[in-house]
C-alpha cells in the first residue's frame, strides 16, 4: 500500500535531478502518481524538447504505479476549487490532491505554497526554497497536517 502521492513538480525534480530529487528516491518504493500528473510531467519534458519516446522511457525506468482519473476523484477534485482558488492551484494540482484525499496519503511536492493549504491531507515539500505565497494569501480552514 502506498504512503505517497506525488504530484508532477516531485517526480520531475527526481528525473531531472533537482533539488528534493534525493527524497524523491527515498519514497518511491511507497509512492504513487495520478494519471493526471504523469500527463503534466510528459507534457513538461516534451515541451522542453525531449522525444515522447524517451520521457516514456525515463518514466518507465522509475517503477510508480500510475493511479487512474476516475469519477470520483474528478468530483473530490473539483470541488477542490472552493479551497484551493486564491492560491491559484490548477486541474492537475487539485488532481494530485484529490488522490492523496482520496487515499489518506501524503502529498508529496516542489511546490511551497501547497504547504499553506488548510485541507485534511498532509503536504510535504521537497523543496526549501520554493516560492511561497504570504499567510494573508491562504485559506481559512482547519489545520494543514504538515
Amino acid at each position: 500500500m502506498s504512503k505517497y502521492v506525488l504530484d508532477a513538480s516531485a517526480l520531475l525534480a527526481l528525473l531531472n535531478n533537482e533539488a528534493g530529487s534525493q527524497r524523491v528516491q527515498e519514497i518511491i518504493p511507497e509512492s504513487v502518481i495520478g494519471a493526471v500528473n504523469l500527463c503534466e510531467t510528459v507534457a513538461k519534458l516534451t515541451s522542453g524538447g525531449m522525444s515522447v519516446e524517451d520521457a516514456r522511457t525515463s518514466i518507465g525506468l522509475i517503477t510508480l504505479e500510475i493511479i487512474p482519473f476516475d469519477t470520483e476523484l474528478a468530483y473530490k477534485a473539483g470541488v477542490l476549487i472552493v479551497d484551493t482558488k486564491r492560491l491559484g492551484l490548477s486541474l492537475g494540482d487539485r488532481a494530485c490532491l484529490a488522490l492523496g484525499l482520496a487515499r489518506k496519503n501524503t502529498v508529496v511536492t516542489a511546490e511551497k505554497l501547497w504547504s499553506k493549504l488548510k485541507l485534511d491531507v498532509s503536504v510535504e515539500v521537497i523543496r526549501e526554497n520554493a516560492p511561497t505565497l504570504p499567510d494573508s494569501e491562504t485559506q481559512s480552514g482547519s489545520s494543514p497536517r504538515n
